[in-house]
């Protein structure tokens, strides 16, 4: 079996992936049933992003300690810049951190998650995302790949993403990078792409990926926002610049949404390699992908059902 089953929610009328509320026009609604993604011009603020931007140097810094984050660091250059920005990759897990979690409370970002989720929101995975320049040792290209790929729950219809530029992203600097229309193709098998030793962990792609399917290079402004489907094919460019391309993202899903078992599914290598990790680091045993995650959600508006 390539994943299990992603079931679907039926709506009423032509919008499959979008609910019914007076926030999105017709027009909105139709292009991401289209597409898989939505960008939302000047969604937030420059002064909230400027908030997140010094939170992260605090964070890269080690002025401020986040329990459970995953700080990813380019080893190979700490030697040059010691404990700065210019090391750090990503700031994974930081829904400990109350500066950087207010993004996902931001209501006008929760307006736009309402469409996708319904009321009862859980904020699943956050990400600030430093993409270094890239040097000939490693490459901080993310592979094509489909979100859903990481999460044990489902309907994947309920679950979406919202990813704000924290400065302009363009071809230069790595911008995202979609496949149209991609979202309505069932899960595929991931994997490490086979680049000689610049593979970064947990950056899986997809093991067999059309490259003649078109592709979309989405150029954004400050405080543009895009939300897209788990489904949907994307991934990130290399930054050909000397400076960093920032982004605040959230996966967030419907509380109604619910657990699955990964075993005998193309998530199961997933499952292991993430169950190693949260076993060297918490020392903890007997785990599954759903506890990880468990531990991860945060109750973000409405009430909590199943995650």
């Amino acid at each position: 079996p390539t994943s299990a089953q992603v079931s679907v929610v039926p709506q009423p009328g032509r919008f499959r992936y979008t609910l019914d509320n007076n926030v999105l026009t017709a027009e909105q609604r139709q292009f991401y049933e289209d597409n898989g993604y939505l960008l939302i011009k000047k969604l937030v603020s420059d002064e909230d992003i400027e908030r997140f931007r010094k939170e992260f140097v605090r964070i890269c810094k080690k002025e401020v300690k986040v329990p459970g984050a995953m700080i990813m660091k380019n080893e190979s250059l700490r030697s040059q810049y010691g404990q700065s920005e210019k090391v750090v990759n990503k700031v994974q897990d930081f829904q400990e951190d109350k500066e950087l979690f207010r993004y996902c409370t931001l209501p006008e970002v929760l307006k736009y998650v309402e469409c996708f989720t319904g009321p009862n929101i859980m904020a699943m995975h956050t990400m600030l995302i430093n993409k270094l320049p890239d040097n000939d040792k490693q490459t901080f290209l993310h592979p094509m790949h489909q979100d859903l790929h990481y999460f044990p729950f489902r309907p994947a219809d309920l679950i979406v993403c919202s990813w704000t530029a924290m400065e302009r992203a363009d071809q230069d600097n790595g911008c995202l990078v979609v496949k149209p229309g991609t979202h309505k193709q069932p899960l595929k098998p991931h994997g490490y792409p086979k680049w000689e030793g610049k593979t970064n962990k947990l950056f899986h792609g997809l093991l067999d990926e059309d490259e003649k399917s078109p592709k979309i290079h989405l150029v954004m402004e400050k405080g543009d926002t895009v939300f897209f489907h788990p489904l949907l094919i994307h991934g990130s460019g290399v930054n050909k610049t000397s400076g960093f391309r920032k982004s605040i993202s959230c996966h967030f899903a419907s509380s109604e949404c619910y657990y699955i078992d990964v075993k005998n599914t193309t998530q199961e290598h997933l499952e292991k390699e993430l169950v190693e990790m949260a076993h060297k680091k918490y020392n903890m045993a007997s785990l599954e992908l759903r506890d990880i995650w468990n531990f991860r959600a945060r109750l973000v508006q409405g009430e909590r059902i199943n995650l």
